[in-house]
């Protein structure tokens, strides 16, 4: 375990020269690791564990066709590595919850009567598990309790692999009936293509995420892009003009600088005016957003966001609403505009077709 120093704090991480692949094929040698959905993180883990030598079956409701004809079509062969979730819960040793959160809920009874003492409980997300009073998910006493997390999608976490790069990922262990849990949540972290593997809790992980994705990561960034598109269009500037200045030089050119660097080495690289201009203004906006994320933390700890979660996604007609919601935002002008300004990139699109059509480098050295 290394020990690195992140601005003044040391703090242990797990690098693949201290795990090895080996030793990971080696820690999982017989187990039936056992993918329960196909949507999202499902596909990522389970193919980068498929193609690093681990023995891997997937769980995918077929009353959600898209999903199961996509497993199919990925190479998972029906009755032999591809079953109905609670046939893949019954084989599995390691037992992967990756479906929804809300869809944990849904089929955490049929999963906890397949379960047999010293199988592995496997998430990905702290959330069933640290709010078990609105998820009803408690899993028994003679089981592991184990997290990888990675700190991507699963498009991310599949594509970093194809192109031979790791994605960073934390791991927890909350229940260790086995003796060997902290092992083979090392292994599995290592076989889904992590690059390091950061130590936390189940919930610091949930509260962490959710906030996360509300805010910078998501709804923060959507929204602040949002307003500035929409003040430099109310003032007369084209959608070409206000969807660069907004969004295009920050995607294509600044956050590359910052992801190299650091925000110090990105405003180095800039000109005197922009360094003047975004220092000056750094503290206004951080003013501005700071109480918003103390509220959102809040909303996080309390559990708003998780009944919220859970009462949304849950419903029946969630899939219907999600893609009138997100038809909105791309049918929006700013995001037809991008449309437009992306069709100018012909080679950036190449350059994805590519590195998605490499084949497996490294075999999980990535």
């Amino acid at each position: 375990m290394a020990k690195i120093d992140f601005g003044g704090v040391i703090e242990d991480v797990i690098t693949r020269s201290e795990f090895s692949m080996e030793k990971a094929r080696e820690v999982l040698k017989n187990e039936t690791i056992a993918i329960l959905g196909y949507g999202v993180q499902g596909p990522a883990q389970g193919l980068n564990l498929r193609d690093n030598g681990f023995n891997v079956i997937v769980g995918q409701s077929k009353a959600f066709q898209k999903d199961w004809d996509r497993a199919v079509k990925d190479g998972w062969v029906p009755g032999e590595t591809l079953f109905e979730v609670e046939e893949a819960a019954k084989r599995g040793t390691i037992i992967e919850m990756l479906v929804s959160d809300a869809g944990q809920r849904a089929i955490w009874p049929t999963v906890s009567k397949c379960l047999n003492e010293g199988d592995a409980l496997y998430f990905s997300h702290g959330f069933s598990i640290v709010y078990k009073e609105q998820t009803g998910v408690i899993p028994p006493k003679n089981v592991d309790v184990i997290m990888v997390a990675p700190k991507g999608s699963g498009l991310s976490v599949r594509r970093n692999f194809l192109a031979g790069v790791g994605i960073n990922s934390s791991y927890a262990v909350q229940q260790d009936f086995t003796g060997r849990a902290e092992q083979r949540t090392l292994a599995l972290g290592i076989g889904v293509g992590s690059g390091y593997l950061f130590p936390t809790t189940f919930q610091k992980e949930v509260f962490s995420d959710l906030t996360g994705e509300r805010g910078t990561l998501m709804g923060c960034l959507a929204g602040i892009l949002e307003a500035q598109y929409d003040v430099l269009r109310s003032q007369g500037h084209s959608p070409s003009e206000a969807f660069n200045e907004s969004v295009e030089e920050l995607t294509q050119s600044l956050i590359r600088l910052v992801d190299e660097n650091g925000m110090d080495w990105m405003y180095a690289n800039c000109s005197a005016t922009a360094q003047r201009g975004a220092l000056d203004w750094k503290p206004k906006f951080k003013e501005a957003v700071l109480p918003v994320f103390k509220d959102l933390y809040e909303s996080v700890k309390s559990g708003k966001e998780t009944a919220r979660v859970l009462s949304y996604c849950g419903a029946p007609d969630y899939q219907k609403t999600l893609s009138a919601e997100l038809s909105e935002i791309r049918n929006s002008e700013m995001w037809r505009a991008g449309a437009a300004v992306r069709s100018l990139r012909p080679h950036e699109a190449a350059k994805a077709v590519t590195a998605n059509t490499k084949g497996v480098s490294g075999r999980g050295e990535d």
